[in-house]
């Protein structure tokens, strides 16, 4: 009987496998709540027609001396996969409880290693309904490229696209690696230092286009600093703001979601106050961490937290590839900012300070580094990032049609992601047909109670959009529009009237100053 066809597994991809630690398990855990019934079996046979056509679902891992390869599992077994799941509600506990505390349970237990890293549990009966857990190993795929298959288990969904024999044997890992940032940084990094050491001159030569200008080593010379400082900010990251959401976590996860915000509301405050949607919503995360500590008699004025955002690195048309292709954004939340509308700008300073950063491609390449290294060098390299880091925070937009399962209606899913090194907060905002849903993912030692978070989360968003409907839009355009209709030039944006956006907000907090307020996206 010939040996099965084994694959090396990208480093990258290594480096998530190694992750894992005591309290700590590096999967990515999401839940579909479906509007009407669905069988087991039916869930079984769609998954197994759908999902097994990526090769990767039915590969187990092989450990070596060198690394690891994926391997056909030649015992594969759908029944393992797809297993039912009974919930048992506690007393006074509602089903969605119980299917969160599931949720948590699930994010705490690891999966078989003798087969390949996901699994589904699957609830046939709740609320009415039906609903699924899903766990996969982050080593199989990043979140970008595990929503894009997800839906392709929906019903219409699409097949991945056959591979050329060529394209299944080569090795996505080191050419993406050495072409897409490799050799982009070392090469502008070094460019720049030539630039700045031995003069223009000798940079122009080294240009490949022969028509390149000054203005473009300039840029080069630019972009290189760039890459220099990134690389240097990065390195001399500072400590975290020590709230009680950083510490030693004890691996019993807790999981919880809230219901949706409808997302033309959300879009309307980002129109009115020339912020985006990530602006609005990320500063709503900000202030329910913040609110939460002060409900606990701590005093957050002052204090940042910093949260790892996932950064996509390749295109959305590619996500079939699977693997992990992305990097992270080092991004400080004002949890002590309480004025909404002071706590928005905020966010949308330190937003607009990340656009063009080579941050999230030199994390990639630390995380590729990371993959080819022992073991205990790789934990000593990602504890860097968590010690200086309090939550990972992903933002990811999905369809805005609802989906079906099986002829059911996806009614809402939420997904977590993984917290590595002493982490213990993972914050997950996912938008889906016309709604946006807040998730959290936390530690039971660092966070006993994330649902008050979540509630949160709700509460500060209608505070937003309440303060943001009081603004004074008279003494800036002469009406009083409704806020989505108001123009968002600088020129007509609230804090022109800093005493009024003061009043309008409670008094809480300072007043965004005018320069603050106008400045570029």
């Amino acid at each position: 009987m010939p040996e099965p066809r084994s694959q090396r597994m990208a480093r990258v991809d290594t480096a998530w496998l190694r992750m894992d630690n005591d309290v700590n398990l590096m999967m990515i855990v999401g839940v579909w709540i479906l509007a009407t019934p669905v069988t087991l079996q039916a869930a079984r046979a769609r998954v197994a027609d759908k999902l097994l056509k990526y090769e990767r679902f039915r590969q187990r891992i092989e450990h070596d001396a060198i690394g690891c390869s994926w391997v056909e599992d030649a015992a594969f077994e759908i029944e393992h996969h797809v297993a039912p799941m009974t919930l048992s509600p506690g007393p006074g506990e509602s089903e969605r409880q119980a299917l969160q505390r599931l949720c948590g349970e699930m994010a705490g237990t690891p999966l078989d290693e003798d087969r390949p890293p996901w699994q589904f549990h699957f609830v046939e009966h709740f609320e009415g309904g039906s609903a699924m857990v899903a766990r996969i190993h982050h080593c199989v795929a990043d979140g970008i490229a595990l929503i894009s298959v997800m839906h392709s288990i929906t019903d219409g969904g699409s097949d991945p696209p056959r591979r050329r024999r060529r394209e299944e044997d080569a090795s996505d890992d080191g050419d993406w690696l050495s072409d897409i940032v490799i050799r982009p940084l070392t090469g502008v990094a070094a460019q720049a230092v030539d630039l700045s050491g031995q003069g223009i001159a000798r940079t122009l030569q080294a240009l490949a286009a022969p028509e390149a200008s000054l203005a473009g080593a300039l840029e080069l010379a630019r972009s290189g600093a760039r890459v220099l400082g990134d690389a240097a900010a990065l390195a001399l990251l500072g400590d975290d703001s020590p709230t009680r959401l950083k510490g030693l976590p004890e691996g019993r996860k807790l999981a919880t979601w809230s219901e949706p915000l409808p997302l033309v509301e959300v879009k309307a405050i980002g129109k009115a106050l020339g912020c985006s949607v990530n602006d609005v919503l990320l500063s709503c995360a900000a202030g329910a961490i913040g609110g939460y500590l002060r409900a606990l008699g701590d005093d957050p004025t002052g204090q940042e937290i910093r949260v790892m955002v996932p950064v996509n690195l390749r295109p959305i048309a590619e996500a079939w590839k699977l693997g992990n292709r992305f990097g992270l954004a080092p991004l400080v939340l004002p949890i002590g900012i309480e004025n909404p509308i002071e706590r928005v700008f905020a966010v949308r300073r330190r937003m607009a300070e990340l656009k063009g950063s080579y941050q999230p491609l030199l994390a990639y390449g630390v995380l590729a580094l990371a993959g080819q290294l022992v073991k205990p060098a790789q934990d000593a390299i990602l504890n860097l990032f968590s010690r200086k880091t309090t939550a990972v925070m992903t933002n990811v937009p999905g369809p805005t049609q609802p989906l079906f399962f099986c002829g059911a209606q996806l009614r809402q899913n939420m997904f977590w992601v993984p917290t590595t090194g002493d982490l213990g907060l993972g914050l997950s905002i996912l938008s889906y047909a016309g709604g946006v849903q807040f998730g959290l993912m936390t530690d039971r030692a660092l966070c006993p109670d994330p649902e008050r978070i979540s509630e949160r989360f709700a509460a500060e968003f209608e505070q937003l959009l309440l303060v943001t409907m009081m603004l004074p839009w008279d003494e800036v355009t002469g009406a009083a529009p409704a806020p989505a209709a108001a123009p968002s030039s600088a020129a007509a944006r609230p804090a022109a009237s800093p005493r009024r956006v003061r009043a309008a907000s409670g008094g809480r907090g300072r007043a965004p100053s005018a320069r603050s307020s106008t400045s570029p996206p």
